[in-house]
């Protein structure tokens, strides 16, 4: 049976119509042209745009990558040696003061008096010895101190056995533990007794045991060392404060140290304990106006000691850290600005590459905000792209360089999550504003007449 006309043009038409390609764009909403909207047509334009030319997209990120990740790797290294100096000085103890003696000065050689800079010894070195255990005494009478220790210090060869090794003695008396709250391990510190008698005994710290005894399997309890010419019997083990210098030390009765290892009659250092923090500032200018009546220091002239407490070590410790972040800092922002100053050059070559789509967009009623809008997008992603990055090197190249090189722990706190983004949007806002400004900027005809 034959076609009909009619019925041959209507399967034509039918399938024509199936070889048409389909429909890309999606019906209009209402939605789609509120600010909402069009912040997500935006969003979802500058992603395509961004993925088409995703190898371009990633090299231009490098200099944002190196850069967070060189701030990210600072601050953690930073806050890391920060933790770990804060946990080193709080072992030494609590609301202490360190009295150290002052070093002569030949060039402004004032010390007070002459008869007061007669009466302190110099030593070969040039360090003067200003302070005496008499000093001691009279300021542990000072109402704020409840403990007080003269410390002598010698660097001596100590043998156990076949075992020798060079460390610290240290002549201290019983309240030595105590302003160090310092533990013992094994065996028990020296007593009263012990120092008044001058008897030969000796403390161990961690890495003098584990030199001398650890290594070889025996118990150090009741063993005796050799100390110069002199044998002194082990009664006890320090535990661990964390620190190389802080524990290779030993630590004998403070009167066995003046008769047998440093007979001059001065001290190296006076510790003391305040018994509360808030007391600390009044205790330290009570205990110099002692000592400059005692070592007759006239007022105006320069002390021939000095004082610092464990807070101003930590203070000192931590604002030197600061300076060191913030210089780390600065060099890592030269590698930002070089990134974002990509960002804005691959910004300005995309712009001319898209002139018919800007011609296009703007001739179809898209308002000059909404092509600035565009652009400011695509910089921000790029940027924020570059801070994930960053970040991630970042964390591991800062876990790598405060385990590995500083031994020390991994700090990350809330900043050094948000650093990298709000650094990144800004650069993204600041070096895309123009390329995106320039696009707004464009003349809908010329760009067409690049068709």
């Amino acid at each position: 049976m034959s076609v009909q006309p009619t019925e041959r043009a209507t399967q034509d038409h039918t399938q024509r119509a199936s070889q048409r390609p389909p429909v890309l764009l999606a019906p209009l909403k209402r939605q789609d042209f509120d600010r909402t909207g069009k912040l997500g047509a935006n969003v979802s334009m500058a992603v395509v745009a961004l993925w088409a030319n995703r190898l371009r997209s990633l090299l231009t990120t490098l200099g944002i990558v190196i850069g967070v990740a060189a701030v990210i790797t600072a601050l953690t290294m930073t806050q890391g040696v920060s933790t770990n100096i804060t946990n080193s000085i709080s072992s030494l103890g609590t609301n202490m003061i360190i009295i150290a003696p002052g070093t002569s000065n030949k060039s402004s050689g004032s010390w007070g008096t002459g008869a007061n800079r007669a009466s302190n010894a110099v030593t070969a070195s040039g360090a003067t010895l200003s302070l005496t255990p008499a000093d001691a005494q009279a300021i542990a009478r000072i109402p704020d101190v409840v403990a007080v220790s003269p410390v002598i210090s010698t660097n001596q060869q100590v043998i156990a056995g076949n075992q020798n090794w060079s460390t610290t003695v240290q002549g201290v008396n019983t309240s030595f533990q105590s302003i160090r709250n310092w533990s013992t391990e094994q065996g028990d510190w020296f007593t009263a007794s012990d120092d008044q008698g001058a008897r030969l005994v000796a403390v161990l710290g961690q890495t003098v045991y584990q030199q001398l005894f650890a290594d070889v399997g025996q118990d150090p309890i009741d063993k005796t060392i050799r100390i110069g010419n002199a044998s002194y019997r082990v009664v006890g083990v320090l535990q661990a404060k964390g620190g190389a210098n802080t524990d290779d030390a030993v630590f004998v009765p403070f009167k066995t140290a003046s008769y047998r290892l440093k007979n001059n009659g001065y001290v190296d250092q006076i510790l003391v304990q305040v018994g509360d923090t808030s007391a600390i500032d009044r205790a330290q200018r009570d205990i110099t106006s002692l000592l400059e009546q005692r070592h007759h220091i006239l007022k105006g002239m320069a002390d021939d000691f000095n004082l610092t407490s464990s807070q101003q070590l930590l203070a000192i410790s931590n604002q030197n850290i600061s300076l060191f972040a913030l210089l780390f800092i600065g060099i890592a922002s030269i590698s930002l600005t070089v990134g974002g100053v990509g960002i804005m050059n691959i910004m300005i070559v995309s712009v001319t590459e898209r002139t018919r789509e800007i011609g296009v967009r703007l001739s179809l009623g898209a308002g000059r905000q909404d092509i600035r809008d565009q652009f400011l997008i695509e910089a921000l992603m790029l940027s924020l792209l570059g801070g994930a990055l960053g970040l991630l090197l970042g964390l591991l190249g800062g876990y790598g360089a405060t385990t590995m090189m500083l031994g020390g722990p991994v700090v990350i706190t809330p900043l050094s999550l948000l650093v990298p983004f709000v650094v990144s949007a800004g650069i993204g806002v600041i070096f895309g504003f123009y390329p995106a400004a320039r696009a707004a900027r464009l003349d809908p005809v010329e760009a067409l007449r690049s068709l």
